[in-house]
């Protein structure tokens, strides 16, 4: 199996966790509201203006693993593109230190149901963006598996046999490399899961 066969299931899996979805806060207001507000924000707008306004270089390079102004156009044709939201994208437990924050986010729907994510943000110019994702705070890697096995599934060239085999390895991941696979964009894992399945 090819590994462009893996490379946009993986893709479209960052992407859903990269808050594609509607949000809800918790906060009653201060930085910690303005900091919900860009997260529910940035995962509910379909505008491309979102690239720039309200995430980083870094965040848009590190989902695209593009560089410069290529990550930040890649950002802004999937804005448009966004086909697969999710229900809801619950912010909690943020937490402020200085010019940056850190904060979870709960993704209900696309198959995600389960898991959350550590995301940090930054303030630029007296504005509050997405940096990175930092890991799960809470991971189920069946549910993972599930996803994949969905998306692995509409690729041309691989059976329903060997996506349903990739995914049956990916839920036997750890947290750590389930972290690798989908922050990192390190498909080794996987592709040793693919590889023991021909």
């Amino acid at each position: 199996m090819k590994k462009t066969h893996l490379v946009l299931p993986l893709l479209l899996l960052a992407a859903a966790l990269a808050l594609a979805a509607c949000g809800g806060s918790s906060s009653g207001g201060g930085e910690e509201a303005k900091i919900e507000e860009v997260i529910e924000e940035s995962a509910t707008s379909s505008d491309p203006s979102k690239c720039t306004e309200l995430q980083t270089p870094a965040f848009n390079e590190n989902e695209s693993g593009q560089k410069g102004a290529a990550a930040t156009k890649a950002c802004e044709e999937e804005t448009e593109a966004k086909e697969d939201e999710a229900e809801t994208v619950n912010v909690s437990n943020v937490k402020v230190n200085g010019e940056s924050a850190t904060a979870e986010v709960e993704v209900e729907g696309t198959g995600l149901n389960g898991q959350s994510v550590e995301v940090e943000v930054v303030e630029e110019d007296g504005n509050w963006k997405l940096n990175k994702f930092l890991g799960f705070t809470k991971f189920d890697a069946s549910s993972l598996a599930e996803v994949l096995e969905k998306e692995l599934a509409k690729e041309e060239g691989v059976s329903p046999e060997l996506a349903k085999c990739v995914s049956e390895g990916v839920a036997e991941l750890s947290k750590s490399d389930a972290e690798s696979m989908v922050f990192e964009k390190d498909l080794k894992p996987v592709e040793e899961i693919a590889k023991s399945c021909e």
